[in-house]
């Protein structure tokens, strides 16, 4: 068992991109819209997270290899009650990058939670709409070829 050996597998572009949404309340979007977050822009914030977080992926998943990453982009989106992020991971590697890309965008999510928080709380201290969801592999690719941008 183990981490798979990955001696034998050449180093090739890949790149994977992953997207997930979070349900808000209509008045914690407008906040959002409007810059009235009091810890500060949470779109800001969690691309920085989900940085983070990409490149940390080895630490918290057991069978994921150190990748060294080329670049991790993130993008949201406002669609209706919701805040749409997207995580688009690049490296040269033996391995794929699908795993750094879902836990940007996992990380991303829970960052703005983090921030809007208590504004989606009701009286009694519970989030009953609050929803993270929708947590995909939006596309992964490998080969020499170039790559598009992504992140669209």
């Amino acid at each position: 068992m183990g981490m798979v050996d990955v001696t034998g597998k050449p180093v090739v572009r890949r790149k994977a991109e992953a997207a997930g949404r979070i349900v808000l309340a209509p008045g914690t979007i407008q906040k959002i819209e409007a810059g009235e977050i009091k810890k500060g822009d949470p779109f800001l914030v969690a691309e920085v997270a989900a940085m983070n977080a990409a490149k940390q992926t080895h630490l918290l998943i057991p069978h994921c290899h150190q990748i060294p990453l080329d670049t991790v982009k993130v993008t949201f989106e406002i669609v209706e009650a919701a805040v749409e992020a997207k995580c688009l991971v690049r490296s040269q590697a033996r391995t794929g990058v699908e795993m750094e890309a879902l836990i940007g965008v996992s990380v991303a999510l829970n960052t703005i939670w983090d921030m809007v928080k208590y504004l989606e709380k009701n009286e009694q201290g519970q989030y009953p709409s609050t929803m993270i969801t929708d947590i995909r592999v939006l596309k992964k690719e490998k080969g020499e070829r170039d790559f598009d941008e992504g992140c669209d």
